[in-house]
This record gives C-alpha cells, structure tokens and sequence, in this order.
C-alpha cells in the first residue's frame, strides 16, 4: 500500500493505493455519512460498502448534470443532512466529479472522501479536487476546485470493468507518463502486455505512478494557474471530441493526444522518431489515434473549451519524452496549424 498527499489551500488530501473498499469504516468519521454511487457500483458491491445512507444515480455523462445534483440536494435535505455529515463517493469519475461538486456546495461545504472504483478514475478524475458537471453538453463548465479528505484506489476492483473501461485509464496513464516521466513512458512499452492484462503488481506500479505525478503538480498549482495547465495534454482536442461524438472520455483524449503530438513534431518541438514511438504506444494499448469528425464541427467546439482567455487558448504540446510546455495560440493559429497538419 502507498500514500501520496496533496496540500491544498484549505485541507490535506491523502491518497491510498492498494487500499479496500471493505476498510471505508476505519476512514470514516463519527457524524453522518451518506454515500453516493452509481447502479452498477450499488449492484456490484453494495455488500462491502458500510453501514450508511445510499443515494444511486444513473450511469453514463448525460447524468453528469445540474438536474443530477438538484436531485442528490433534495434527498440530503429529506435526510436531516447538515454541516457535520460526511460524503462518500463509490464508483468512477462521474460519481467523483459529482459527489465532489455536491459535498463542495451543500450548505457551503461538507468534508468528503472518495472510493475510486474505475482506473480512469484511480489515475485521474478523483485526484485533484476538480469538482464539476457538465453544461449543454460541454465538458465540467460548471464546477469548483476543493479537495476530499482521502481517495482510496482499490486495485481489486478493476477485474470487474468492461476492458473499453480499462482501456480509458489507460489514456491517461500514458499522458502522465508523456507530459512529466520518459522512464514511466519505456515502463508501459515494456510491459504493456502485463499491464493489458491487469497484472496487479504492474497495475498498482502505474497508478501509483500516475498519482505521484499529479498529485505533485496539483501540490504546486492547486487552481491551474501554470504548471497544472499540462495535465491538459491531448485535452482540447479530446474534450472537442466528447462533445461533438459521444465517445468515451479516455478514447477521445487518446485522438487529442495523437493530434497534440502530430503538432508538436509540426512546431518543431519533438523528434520524429519520439513521435512515432508516442503514437505506436496509444495503438499498442488499444485505443484510438484518428477520428473521422468532420474538422469545422471539432474547431467549433474548441472555441467553447474552459481554457480559452478572449481570443487565446492554451495548447499543450510536447517538447520531448517526459516534458510538455504551454503556449498561448490565437484561434486563427490553432485553426492554421490544425488544418495544416491534421487535413490529410
């Protein structure tokens, strides 16, 4: 079992991998927890969860939504909630984001904790206390920045994922590795069959591998104002992507991050040959490269992205294996470069 920590601005967060579900209690508070999770969580393991309150929602991003959370509110309020109960979420990053954005506006704050049960969520989407839904189908534009009280990464769980799942955390696994860590990054090419394969020692290696990473930078810019922008790498095109087509949140990053690194060899920060390694690694775990998105219908989408100032968006590109840099782009360059190198 390993721990990591993220000081934040107001509490520390403790993350714990290799953790079990059935020990919850011991993190638990004395005062009155409600968990949330999602039907398939509720069914799968509802006998290990403990002794509390369960609120379910549906599954799937079109329940990521305001009307969601107005629902989870009224049951809080019909069960005597208030500003010394506790929540927990149980399931992936949508009971995260939701249960985090939930805890972060009921009664103006309750203190919450999470049970990661997806490896898209062990890797990403519950660590770093971004707290959100959805808004007319773009991705968290409503949402906070506060961070649970602990995450537990129960590695035990993820047998029972269907492998498009597993092959979502992927995506960002190989991010973490892209943007911050080249020895992470001939890791997963060396042992991708053990890793395809869950094998529980190179799994828990790669999650605790990728918390390191973000938890580390999310310590240094808790609210994104500079070294956190890079964990946005292959996510502009990749939210552009969620939005116009629907596919799930690791494949359409795997396509941004393909594109990101098609752009960055085109600006002339990365090799060629890394390039190709980078894009033999995405097909090599199964996920995609390309989409088939019609381009004007992604570049509109773009222009909505959260990271837009004015006329702006900061765009992440790789300058090599293990490090990324940030630079601001007009529109117009963005659609140059985009056009340019992404037509054929």
């Amino acid at each position: 079992m390993q721990t990591f920590e993220i000081r934040g601005s107001i509490n520390i967060s403790r993350l714990i991998i290799g953790e079990k579900l059935t020990n919850l209690s011991t993190y638990l508070p004395e005062s009155q927890t409600v968990i949330i999770t999602d039907t398939v969580v509720k069914r799968l393991y509802q006998h290990m969860f403990p002794q509390a309150e369960v609120i379910t929602i549906g599954c799937g991003e079109k329940i990521k939504t305001l009307d969601t959370v107005r629902q989870i509110y009224e049951q809080l309020i019909a069960s005597d909630m208030d500003r010394t109960g506790f929540i927990v979420g149980i399931g992936g990053g949508i009971v995260c984001d939701i249960t985090g954005f939930v805890a972060s506006t009921y009664m103006r704050g309750l203190r919450f904790g999470f049970v990661a049960s997806t490896l898209l969520a062990q890797v990403d989407a519950s660590v770093g206390g971004k707290n959100g839904v959805n808004l007319g189908g773009f991705k968290n534009m409503v949402g906070v920045f506060n961070q649970p009280d602990f995450v537990i990464c129960d590695i035990t769980l993820l047998p029972t994922l269907a492998n498009r799942e597993i092959l979502c955390g992927f995506a960002e696994i190989i991010k973490h590795a892209l943007i911050a860590d080249a020895d992470m990054f001939r890791y997963l090419e060396e042992n991708s069959s053990q890793a395809l394969a869950l094998n529980p020692q190179v799994i828990e290696k790669l999650v605790a591998d990728s918390i390191r990473i973000k938890s580390g930078v999310v310590t240094r810019d808790e609210h994104e104002q500079g070294e956190r922008r890079k964990l946005n790498f292959g996510h502009t095109i990749g939210h552009a992507l969620e939005k116009t087509t629907g596919i799930p949140h690791g494949e359409a990053v795997s396509v941004g991050m393909a594109a990101a690194t098609a752009l960055s060899a085109a600006k002339g920060f990365l090799s060629s040959q890394d390039a190709m390694r980078i894009t033999d690694l995405i097909r090599c775990y199964q996920l995609p490269t390309h989409s088939d998105v019609h381009f004007e219908q992604l570049y509109a989408a773009m222009q909505k992205d959260k990271k837009r100032t004015g006329e702006k968006i900061r765009f992440v590109f790789l300058k090599r294996l293990g490090e990324a840099l940030v630079e601001a782009l007009t529109f117009d360059e963005l659609n140059e470069l985009l056009s340019t190198t992404l037509s054929d």
